[in-house]
């Protein structure tokens, strides 16, 4: 396991209206949302970066406007024609 410093005055606690000691929590959190929605890590490991468990990071997802499905709007598309032309 690799381990990150990041360095944050207490401008940053000040800008998010949080304490100092809450600062870990709330940029793991904030890497672990940015990360899945970009697709480039599963619900799981985002769910470890943020300290949490994985039903809970999915429920955060929702309050911060990330979405968990993780298809593009071409491939929705695509799957619900596929599903259509079985049906008939």
């Amino acid at each position: 396991m690799s381990t990150m410093t990041l360095e944050c005055g207490p401008e940053l606690a000040v800008a998010l209206g949080r304490r100092q000691s809450e600062l870990e929590g709330e940029l793991r959190l904030a890497s672990a949302l940015k990360l899945f929605e970009l697709g480039r890590i599963s619900s799981g490991l985002a769910a470890w970066l943020a300290s949490m468990p994985r039903v809970e990071f999915l429920m955060t997802c929702g309050q911060y406007g990330v979405s968990v499905f993780q298809q593009s709007e071409d491939e929705l598309s695509a799957d619900a024609e596929a599903v259509m032309k079985v049906a008939e």
